[in-house]
């Protein structure tokens, strides 16, 4: 199960993730993502409270990643230790900017 609360301020969205990015609940992300940021010049995915990402997951916040390079910039703040390590294993801390 996977909550996902969106937040836009002017060009600046924030989409916080609550729960498990996988297989089942990467589409709807997916869906979310692209049916909103149109008009976003910078886009922060707040995994503060997120448990697991599956590799369905990471390639969600990476084809997030590719359209944002075309138009501003993104950011994946707030990473649990569980899924920095995932980030760390997979290369992933290589690929997107990532804050705590």
């Amino acid at each position: 199960m996977l909550d996902i609360s969106k937040n836009l301020d002017g060009k600046r969205l924030t989409i916080t993730l609550t729960g498990r990015l996988d297989t089942t609940t990467a589409p709807e992300l997916e869906e979310q993502v692209n049916s909103s940021i149109e008009n976003v010049s910078t886009l922060i995915f707040d995994i503060s409270n997120m448990e697991y990402i599956s590799s369905a997951g990471l390639r969600v916040l990476l084809s997030s990643q590719k359209a944002m390079n075309k138009k501003g910039d993104m950011k994946v703040v707030h990473p649990t230790d569980d899924v920095k390590e995932i980030f760390d294993v997979t290369g992933f801390s290589d690929i997107l900017t990532i804050e705590d």
